[in-house]
């Protein structure tokens, strides 16, 4: 892809707010090499440095402060302009970029997002997988998925799906080793497959209604994931017992490969969503994508 002068003005106002080559490019969807002379040339026109760059990072030279906060609102409004024509049009167009953890990916984006592409042609999407919670705006994300309950409050939420159940499980023969938990208090008799939140390292506590209130229970075990699909799988292997939700185990237990266990104390979370930054200049492959979500059945 060829950068024309006003791509090279858009390419150096995304790579300094990225604070990066390789997420503007990926945004903008040229290779780093690309943007990187298109900055340059920029640089070369206007005779003077707009960016310091180093192999680890890069930052604004002071002229480059002074540039950026005066062109910035300017291709703000031209990008802004392209998105209500593409809207005019009937076109939502650009790359849109979501962050999602996988479990979220399988049991709330996977059902939607063929047919939204489907209709809309125009739009590219771009997903990451990240278990931990991003900062989206930081990260140069247009949308996030994530648990409703876990959404700041300066975003604004869409409801994917309803209400998600929580299902202990695990295989038969693992339950012919060790007797099944009748309370969430004989879960330090088991082996449990704790998760491990890649982004702060912390461990999960388990969560049960019990008494009537949500109570959380530090759970021991010789297998910790990062990854909560792979929690099934773990059980399936008769690793021991795995917090999952019922979406995910019902298949195994219907089929006879899993038992489910504690399901009087196992509580209903509040679905995921789709999350965004709380501001009236949504592009319009966003507006295409919320519009979408919200005609959806429950």
């Amino acid at each position: 892809m060829k950068l024309n002068q006003l791509d090279g003005l858009i390419a150096f106002w995304r790579v300094a707010e990225q604070r990066g080559f390789s997420a503007a490019a990926a945004e903008l969807d040229v290779s780093p090499s690309a943007l990187s002379q298109a900055v340059r040339l920029l640089e070369a026109r206007l005779g003077v440095r707009l960016l310091n760059r180093t192999t680890r990072s890069v930052s604004l030279t002071e002229a480059g402060e002074a540039y950026l906060a005066r062109v910035g609102p300017a291709l703000g409004q031209v990008i802004e302009a392209r998105e209500e024509l593409n809207v005019l049009q009937g076109q939502p167009a650009g790359t849109l970029r979501l962050n999602a953890a996988r479990v979220s990916t399988a049991l709330a984006l996977q059902p939607i997002l063929a047919g939204f592409l489907q209709e809309h042609p125009h739009v590219q999407i771009e997903l990451t997988n990240d278990e931990g919670f991003v900062d989206i705006v930081e990260k140069g994300f247009d949308a996030g998925v994530r648990f409703g309950e876990s959404v700041n409050r300066d975003m604004v939420g869409v409801p994917l799906g309803g209400p998600l159940s929580v299902a202990v499980v695990a295989s038969p023969e693992y339950l012919r080793r060790v007797p099944a938990p009748l309370h969430p208090d004989d879960l330090v008799r088991h082996n449990c497959v704790r998760l491990r939140f890649a982004a702060t390292g912390a461990i999960y506590k388990w969560e049960f209604r019990v008494g009537g209130r949500m109570v959380e229970y530090e759970v021991a075990g010789n297998l910790t994931i990062s990854d909560t699909l792979f929690s099934v799988e773990a059980a399936l292997e008769g690793v021991g017992l795995a917090y999952t939700f019922e979406q995910l185990a019902l298949p195994h237990v219907h089929a006879g490969r899993l038992e489910r266990v504690l399901d009087s104390f196992s509580p209903t979370f509040d679905g995921f969503h789709l999350y965004y930054p709380s501001r009236h200049d949504q592009p319009s492959k966003l507006k295409a994508l919320i519009e979408y979500i919200n005609r959806r059945p429950p």
